[in-house]
């Protein structure tokens, strides 16, 4: 696990069921304002390390890939949501405000965001960014930025509780 600076931090993961420990793990710690944009290329993990993050945070239901409905919805057994974001079949900016992305990233919800690039203009600069890729079948590199002062904070916090430093 190398520490690059406070809001760097570099993780590979050697299996699916690694990865999903460690999105349980991160989803046990976020809460009302977090958002936490996964970029990758396709089958790098984005999806299976959220349905880790879906399981810590507690979603009553399984999380999968929104790809065809653009956003799931998942919630908790206190009335929470959860949005999770496949912004990748969005064209334009304009697309996702229409759909009225802009809005659900201001209303201190808890948003994950695959694809975070295509909407980038509306992604507010306090986030956590996962750059995810291939290493072989079976591993993945994830290496986790924090944008802004809330989002250095829970990296932090993630850091002690997923590595114990």
């Amino acid at each position: 696990m190398p520490i690059l600076d406070d809001r760097t931090l570099e993780f590979l993961s050697h299996s699916p069921e690694q990865t999903r420990r460690l999105g349980v793990r991160l989803g046990e710690m976020l809460h009302g304002g977090h958002l936490v944009c996964l970029a990758g290329d396709l089958g790098s993990g984005k999806t299976t390390l959220t349905q880790g993050i879906g399981r810590g945070w507690g979603a009553l239901d399984s999380v999968t890939s929104p790809t065809f409905v653009i956003v799931n919805e998942y919630h908790r057994a206190d009335a929470e949501v959860l949005f999770h974001v496949d912004a990748f079949r969005l064209a334009t900016v304009e697309e996702a405000n229409a759909m009225g992305l802009a809005e659900v990233l201001t209303q201190g919800r808890v948003v994950i965001i695959e694809w975070p690039a295509h909407i980038d203009s509306i992604v507010p600069p306090d986030h956590l960014r996962v750059g995810m890729g291939w290493v072989d079948d079976s591993r993945r590199s994830l290496r986790f930025e924090a944008g802004g002062p809330v989002h250095l904070r829970l990296l932090g916090e993630f850091r002690k509780a997923a590595f114990g430093g």
